[in-house]
């Protein structure tokens, strides 16, 4: 059996309790999403690293539903890994997410699949 591309790799260990991210051997770039080479050198020498889990929201959008739903935000987050993701930050109303805010990853679950989402750092 052949070894688990990159996202599934990166799917597993989230479903393990882990945040990891690729960094490549030469230059010590992290990059994200999981992909075979360094974007850019197309290096494929990498290794897995453990994230710190720490950001700064980057740019925010609240999508309004039909109620009974609540307003939700999607967000753009700049990982202290100098990486950015897509992701949600939970446990702050939608309105209330401002760009510079720092949050802290969780993996949650949604549809009994593992999720990376955030909340806002402790001060």
């Amino acid at each position: 059996m052949s070894a688990p591309g990159p996202a599934r790799h990166w799917r597993a260990a989230l479903a393990e309790g882990r945040f990891l991210l690729q960094r490549a051997r030469a230059s010590g770039t992290v990059f994200f999403p999981p992909r075979l080479m360094e974007p850019g050198s197309g290096d494929d020498e990498w290794d897995w690293i453990e994230a710190s889990g720490l950001g700064t929201v980057h740019a925010v959008t609240v999508i309004h539903p039909r109620p009974p739903h609540e307003p939700r935000a999607v967000v753009l987050i700049d990982l202290d890994e100098q990486v950015r993701l897509m992701s949600e930050v939970e446990g702050v109303p939608a309105e209330a997410i401002a760009i510079g805010l720092r949050v802290r990853a969780r993996i949650g679950e949604r549809d009994g699949a593992p999720i990376l989402l955030f909340d806002a750092a402790e001060a």
